[in-house]
């Protein structure tokens, strides 16, 4: 277990959820009160993808991870490499973010 201290807050990792799980495939919906977010796992040559973990968040904190995204993703690309998008990779308006190549096996 990992305990953690941001902005006076103490964080409580446990060993399970720190294990993390692995998402290929993200599914967004919301509501006027929650975004709802879906992580899964696809597997190639399958028709079923398995949802691993769910975020519910306000909108509030739905526009702040998304802000917390684009300034770690804009630090990783200045300090590691450039992220590229597939052609194939799905429109932003598109509900089912497929977050990787589905190959056949």
């Amino acid at each position: 277990m990992a305990d953690f201290q941001k902005q006076g807050i103490e964080i409580n990792l446990p060993e399970q959820v720190a294990e993390g799980h692995y998402s290929n495939l993200a599914i967004i919906s919301h509501s006027p009160s929650e975004f709802i977010i879906d992580f899964a796992t696809a597997l190639p040559g399958l028709q079923k993808a398995n949802v691993k973990s769910r975020v519910i968040l306000t909108p509030e904190h739905a526009k702040r991870l998304l802000l917390s995204l684009q300034e770690n993703i804009t630090r990783y690309e200045s300090n590691i490499a450039k992220i590229e998008i597939h052609r194939n990779a799905p429109l932003a308006d598109d509900p089912i973010i497929n977050m990787g190549p589905m190959g056949k096996a």
